[in-house]
């Protein structure tokens, strides 16, 4: 309906259009073309006054009230440290442009009225050359634009800084993709590891990132939907890509804004210098903000509350472009912190123990073993404490490893998780364990059996190596008979082919 009336509408002005010229020319017949183009002129000339007015006015109006709706005015000022500077050369740009806006409109539409046609006696000054006034609108021009350049590039440099080793920053990377965005940190030791295209894997390595780099076993990513979280204060460098077409990395209330291009990296800098809390206390000052967030639940959340910081992709990069949106936190740097600490390792989680970790077998990387002298410590802990008989007292020992196809340890990836069982036992005397060995169904069952017991008694005897008391500890083997996850595929015989700690008396 409302399509039909806007058609109606339209048409109508037509036809209005349409009868008012077929007016004019009767009238031009009647009074003559002459005396009508006098006419004529002086009605376009006094409209075109009109209007210019009318438009300067509407002009300056709707910018006034619809000023705290653009970033940089009204509540919404800048959340970002180099934010302030880009706002500053935005209004000194506006200010010289806007000069020029008022004066050549009101020079167009004056004039238009001022030179209209009044009589045929009437001609057009023509000159072909006025030094003065070619000096005039050459000289002013360039040095405005001189001095807008020069602020631009005084402004690019304060915001992109050469970073060297000693700087203090966190690294992010963006990866934009149609239609999400992949947002990967650096773990522990505080750096992205390489990606190379060619390993991009659509299944188990989307990114192309290089297991075989160190740098890379402890990087977070973060999923499509997961929000983003920034430090308050800190200085942050976000490498951005795309795997497929251009986009743009857009963080409007941090005036961060650069190309995601496919196969050309590029990167920002920026410190965020106001927490989402904070940004919306600001926003709560205002009467515009506290609407309700949602008109059909008038008492519900009002629009302040329910601000959120937002990641875009500023290019039209297909259908599903709007789907781009992410959500940005920015939280003071302890909570930032106890975060981070908390998200897991894509290798640990996706590519540990699979085909594609170059590092089975071969090495344990620190915060894998201090991650698994916490978990054991706890489950140990957990078991003690317990009053209802709920607590597992079976503990798998997922660091200890033996050499293919025989009973003889990896010390020197067993090591780790052996001496934590050292730790465990000196602080609590009193608690007694079994050493249980397990098999998968590769083989017949009497081989099995015998090597699950030879396993278990090695760990027996590394255990005791270490000094802990004999008679605090058995060892038996189990060999195919207590298998953990079927044993139809490789990663569940692998899974079977294990060694538990039973606590046998707290």
């Amino acid at each position: 309906m409302t399509y039909f009336v806007a058609f109606a509408i339209i048409f109508l002005l037509a036809v209005v259009v349409v009868q008012i010229g077929k007016l004019s020319e009767l009238a031009g017949r009647i009074r003559g073309e002459e005396s009508v183009e006098r006419s004529s002129n002086n009605t376009q000339g006094k409209a075109l006054v009109a209007f210019m007015v009318v438009f300067l006015l509407g002009t300056v109006i709707s910018a006034y009230y619809y000023k705290n709706d653009m970033l940089g005015y009204g509540p919404l000022t800048s959340a970002s440290a180099h934010g302030f500077e880009l706002d500053h050369i935005f209004n000194v740009t506006l200010l010289f442009t806007g000069i020029v806006f008022v004066i050549t409109h009101i020079l167009l539409f004056w004039y238009s009225y001022k030179y209209r046609k009044t009589n045929s006696d009437r001609k057009a000054l023509f000159f072909a050359h006025d030094t003065k006034l070619e000096m005039i609108w050459t000289v002013i021009p360039a040095v405005v634009m001189t001095y807008l350049v020069a602020n631009g590039l005084i402004a690019w440099n304060s915001i992109f800084p050469t970073l060297t080793s000693e700087d203090k920053y966190l690294e992010i990377e963006a990866t934009g993709y149609q239609f999400a965005w992949d947002i990967r940190y650096p773990g522990a030791d505080g750096k992205l590891g390489n990606k190379d295209f060619r390993l991009i894997d659509p299944a188990t390595n989307s990114l192309g990132i290089d297991w075989r780099d160190e740098a890379s076993v402890d990087d977070i990513v973060l999923g499509g939907t997961d929000k983003i979280l920034l430090p308050k204060d800190s200085l942050i460098k976000v490498r951005i890509t795309a795997k497929d077409v251009l986009h743009n990395f857009y963080l409007p209330h941090f005036r961060v804004k650069m190309d995601a291009v496919p196969g050309l990296p590029t990167s920002f800098i920026f410190t965020p210098v106001k927490t989402t809390k904070e940004f919306r206390e600001q926003l709560s000052q205002f009467p515009e903000w506290q609407v309700p967030a949602d008109p059909a639940e008038p008492n519900g959340p009002k629009k302040w509350e329910k601000f959120e910081y937002e990641l875009a992709c500023a290019e039209l990069c297909g259908k599903g472009h709007y789907s781009m949106r992410r959500i940005v936190e920015v939280v003071e740097r302890e909570e930032f912190d106890t975060w981070l600490a908390g998200q897991k390792a894509f290798y640990t989680t996706n590519i540990r123990g699979t085909s594609a970790d170059p590092w089975d077998g071969k090495k344990l990387f620190p915060s894998e073993i201090k991650a698994r002298a916490s978990e054991l410590k706890s489950d140990i802990a957990n078991f003690l404490a317990d009053t209802t008989g709920s607590a597992n007292r079976n503990i798998q020992l997922k660091h200890v490893f033996y050499n293919t196809g025989l009973a003889d340890l990896n010390s020197n990836l067993s090591k780790y998780e052996l001496d934590h069982i050292v730790e465990l036992m000196v602080k609590y005397p009193s608690m007694k364990v079994e050493l249980a060995g397990h098999t998968d169904n590769v083989g017949d069952g009497a081989s099995n059996l015998a090597l699950s017991n030879s396993r278990s008694n090695n760990v027996l005897q590394y255990l005791i190596g270490k000094g802990v008391a004999p008679g605090r500890m058995s060892a038996k083997g189990y060999g195919q008979d207590q298998p953990i996850e079927p044993n139809e595929t490789p990663e569940g015989r692998q899974k079977n082919r294990r060694t538990e700690l039973r606590i046998t008396s707290k």
